[in-house]
């Protein structure tokens, strides 16, 4: 099993795709399905695939997501299966999940006696680096249409050992928010301010007056961050611009917090600009929602972690982050449970971060992952 997961997974490391652009990874999706004599649904959202696998028997419909994006990353590792796509790599863990999903898709195919009642919806969804492929899926109707009742993702992480789970009740990651800034002020010259309004001023009082938010509009017993990434403007040295350009990312935790930041934000940059005369012009954008378990859910991701490998192998250790994930919007439809499989090994010198250029797993992850995923499917169609 292990040596077809790691063909698998290598193929698509080796042709990686961005978001949408997905065609080749969704027909590898498709033959391997037809392969096992699988009936699959295509072209969801654009690339996506999903597949229906029933007992016969009736019950819930449990679904289990994959995704199949890379990442705009240019591969620095040295190894046979090195990305062939310019500036283009699997930097975060997706062909690994892919790679995994088709390998129980293998097994179920082989024995649908796993499936004690109801159904399961295999679901490998594009886009999720930032291209709400999760939300497009659901509005294509695949909830709806394969009456689905509960959800669950995994996704491997090397910030945590192989061998451990990180699974938690309440918000796992974080809400993500992108915005950009346009200040329009008045240019002229450095020497002569007073007949200018200096968008780069009112730009910094901008980005120092966001951070009010965080420290005293937010309790400080709740997450969230505001960060300004960019800060463009000007070209002469003894000039004063006529526009200045920020871009930046907002996390939340709790539904509250998201449901505040917008409002919160758009008053302080458009009265801040006012104070000094300038307009602005504000451009912001929801990408991904808190990612919320179910208790329940996170509960019986638990349980059938320790009936695998014990009580030892959970941890809630880099588990929590601020990081975003698109599985969110399955979560804020139906019930359900996102968790990471570890597939750090700092013996085998899989230690970095996701989003590295340099990063890589443990690839016996992937068998442990399609064993995960054969445990917890008769529990989570009996538990409903």
């Amino acid at each position: 099993m292990n040596s077809e997961l790691i063909e698998i997974r290598r193929l698509i490391h080796s042709n990686p795709e961005l978001k949408y652009e997905e065609f080749d990874t969704s027909l590898l999706v498709q033959n391997k399905l037809k392969t096992y004599g699988l009936d699959f649904e295509s072209k969801i959202a654009g690339t996506g695939v999903v597949s229906l696998v029933d007992s016969g028997k009736p019950g819930p419909t449990v679904l289990l997501r994959a995704d199949m994006d890379a990442l705009p990353i240019q591969e620095e590792n040295q190894v046979s299966y090195r990305s062939k796509n310019s500036g283009k790599m699997h930097a975060c863990g997706h062909d690994g999940h892919t790679a995994i999903l088709l390998g129980l898709a293998k097994e179920i195919a082989k024995d649908r006696s796993i499936l004690p009642k109801g159904r399961i919806l295999l679901c490998f969804q594009p886009a999720e680096e930032g291209g709400n492929g999760a939300d497009n899926m659901i509005k294509a109707g695949i909830l709806e249409k394969y009456a689905v009742d509960a959800c669950y993702g995994l996704h491997l992480w090397n910030h945590i050992d192989i061998g451990q789970v990180g699974v938690v009740s309440g918000t796992m990651m974080a809400s993500v928010d992108s915005f950009e800034i346009i200040v329009h002020g008045k240019s002229g010259h450095g020497a002569l301010p007073q007949h200018t309004i200096d968008p780069i001023l009112v730009a910094s009082h901008i980005v120092t007056s966001l951070q009010s938010i965080v420290s005293r509009n937010i309790d400080p017993l709740e997450p969230a961050v505001i960060t300004v990434g960019t800060f463009h403007s000007g070209e002469a040295f003894n000039g004063i611009p006529e526009i200045a350009k920020l871009t930046g990312t907002v996390r939340a935790y709790s539904k509250e917090v998201y449901e505040l930041l917008p409002n919160r934000f758009e008053s302080i940059v458009e009265n801040t600009a006012k104070a000094f005369g300038a307009n602005v012009q504000i451009t912001y954008d929801r990408i991904d929602k808190p990612t919320i378990n179910h208790a329940p859910n996170a509960e019986l991701v638990s349980k059938v972690a320790k009936s695998l490998w014990g009580e030892s192998c959970l941890t809630e250790k880099n588990t929590r982050t601020m990081g975003g994930e698109d599985f969110s919007a399955f979560l804020m439809k139906k019930p359900g449970c996102y968790f990471f499989l570890g597939s750090r090994n700092e013996k085998k010198g899989y230690t970095h971060p996701h989003h590295s250029s340099y990063f890589d797993f443990d690839e016996d992850a992937l068998e442990l992952g399609v064993a995960f995923w054969q445990a917890l499917i008769p529990e989570a169609l009996l538990f409903g």
